[in-house]
């Protein structure tokens, strides 16, 4: 199989050759308007497949189909946006020349568009997907999971790539060509605009029983998915979806920008596309981890509900999410899986089980979510992880009634003066083995009253669902310290991992964060408690273990 990319060595033509690595027996041609660009990345591929670099002028490319015959053409370049007076024209190329044609295209209109080549595709019997990337394909595979279960009345969704993963410069001329400019979208039940940029909401992506991402700012972008899934679902009143490119001071900027070329009727930005290319690229640092979310409201037998749908990337995973769709493609014609002929969106390329196949081995997560206003604190922000907890922590969790447990705990202490000193303003009880603990669970103002008690010393903490910044995490609150706890299931243990903390509301140094390995499991049938709190420049502060069961009064 030969496969001709345009725009080979760029970020997604280059990631899809990097995807294909393990596959013998194909052939990619790597092709761009650079000739030396092209012959260098050949030059670095490491991968089964035969490499070969050509220079193609997408205006021109004619000639090279001709001399070539490849089995399937990759659009990879872009922008889509910006391909002028004939911005079809390689399909054209494509469709005279019977092979076969998928793209990356992230232009709304673009992909739009592509379905008016439907009967001269089919006539030349070959096939046509446009837009053959996380949006629209990933986004329609997901939405159409959830319409299994209720009717799509809004979608909303959002990509969050990672600092560390880089921008190509096409798609920073893409996203800034259109900033402050009018998208078409579906808005109150009828075909309406916004403007690229200049609307945001924040969202934490947070898979079940993972460290979720931070609550995120994402403004509106103009891709495929907000003129084509609404055709999809008839009772679809509106649909948004964002970006949240960090770091969040340079995304506000923009916004600033777009509003001011909205509001002044100023000129487009595209010219500043190279600056905020090269700042994007330079301010790599925080977390590499990146994610994506899609939520649906619709109905279900007269009632309401609220679904999403989470990913979480780690590392370098993330950055080749967009060129999986047009891998996975590939391998099904590579078994004899192919599109059926005709032009149009790619919409229906794949269903989120091919996504999870690829997703497999990697350090790629997701997982569902349905909103669920009468679920207690732990199932509610552990999602479907919770059914996987072990029989006893789900006991001790799943109740929203006053109760009790009880049982014995090894207590350790910290030795230094500020160890000393912080436990005692807390309250933690001295060290000591063997030592008779009880802890009552009480309902409090939406969440859980914990009172402690080892051996007649006690000490409580309330815990309650964050909300804003702290969406998706529970807050413990010691006092008038609130202390914001990521959810994280491992094999058989909850583990509570420390992610920010604030005193009467105001935000503390990161640096200064209390950690400690805290964890909850079961042995024997008991409920087993694991936790250690340390602080820097402070040392161990408390560590206390053991086991409680119900008390049956």
């Amino acid at each position: 199989m030969k496969i001709l990319i345009l725009g080979g060595y760029g970020v997604f033509g280059g990631r899809l050759a990097g995807l294909l690595a393990d596959v013998p027996g194909i052939e990619l041609l790597i092709c761009g308007r650079r000739l030396d660009a092209a012959s260098a990345f050949c030059a670095g591929y490491v991968g089964m497949p035969a490499v070969r670099a050509l220079h193609v002028d997408r205006d021109r490319i004619e000639p090279v189909l001709a001399a070539e015959r490849p089995d399937l053409l990759v659009d990879a370049s872009g922008p889509f946006q910006e391909y002028g007076e004939r911005p079809y024209r390689v399909i054209e190329a494509c469709i005279a020349a019977r092979i076969p044609y998928l793209d990356f295209a992230d232009g709304a209109d673009f992909v739009f568009g592509v379905a008016r080549f439907d009967a001269q595709a089919r006539a030349a019997g070959v096939y046509v997907l446009s837009g053959v990337s996380s949006f629209p394909v990933l986004t329609a595979a997901v939405v159409r999971r959830m319409a299994r279960d209720m009717d799509i009345v809004t979608v909303e969704g959002g990509i969050a790539p990672s600092p560390h993963a880089g921008i190509g410069l096409n798609v920073m001329r893409a996203v800034v060509g259109y900033a402050g400019a009018p998208v078409k979208l579906r808005r109150n039940g009828a075909p309406g605009h916004g403007l690229g940029l200049a609307e945001s909401r924040r969202f934490t992506v947070a898979v079940p029983g993972r460290v979720p991402l931070r609550n995120l700012h994402f403004s509106l972008v103009d891709v495929p998915d907000l003129q084509v899934l609404p055709l999809e679902y008839p009772g679809m009143t509106d649909i948004w979806i964002g970006a949240a490119p960090i770091p969040e001071a340079l995304h506000r900027l923009l916004n600033l920008l777009v509003k001011a070329r909205a509001r002044f009727g100023l000129p487009s930005l595209a010219p500043l596309s190279r600056l905020f290319y090269t700042v994007l690229n330079l301010m790599k640092f925080g977390e590499h981890r990146g994610g994506m979310y899609v939520r649906a409201t619709g109905t279900h037998a007269g009632r309401e509900m609220v679904q999403s749908w989470h990913l979480l990337a780690e590392g370098d995973g993330g950055p080749y999410i967009p060129s999986m769709a047009v891998e996975a493609v590939v391998r099904k014609l590579l078994v004899g899986e192919r599109p059926h002929d005709g032009a149009r969106p790619a919409t229906h390329a794949l269903e989120l089980a091919d996504y999870e196949r690829l997703f497999d081995g990697r350090s790629i997560f997701t997982g569902f979510r349905r909103d669920d206003p009468d679920a207690s604190l732990y199932p509610d922000l552990l999602g479907t992880a919770f059914a996987t907890l072990p029989g006893q922590v789900q006991a001790l969790h799943a109740a929203a009634h006053a109760r009790q447990w009880r049982g014995v705990a090894e207590v350790r202490r910290g030795t230094g003066l500020l160890s000393r000193l912080v436990g005692g303003v807390f309250g933690f009880p001295p060290a000591g083995a063997d030592v008779a603990v009880s802890v009552a669970f009480a309902p409090e103002r939406g969440g859980e009253r914990w009172t402690r008690d080892f051996a007649g010393k006690r000490f409580s903490s309330w815990q309650r669902r964050g909300e804003g910044r702290n969406a998706r995490l529970l807050v413990e609150r010691f006092g008038l310290v609130d202390v914001a706890l990521a959810l994280v299931v491992e094999e058989d243990r909850l583990h509570l991992v420390a992610r920010r903390w604030s005193c009467l509301g105001i935000p503390l140094p990161t640096a200064l964060l209390p950690s400690g390995r805290t964890f909850e499991t079961e042995r024997d049938g008991r409920f087993v408690f694991d936790v250690e709190i340390a602080a820097p420049l402070v040392g161990l502060i408390a560590a206390y273990r053991g086991t409680l069961q119900a008390d049956p009064a």
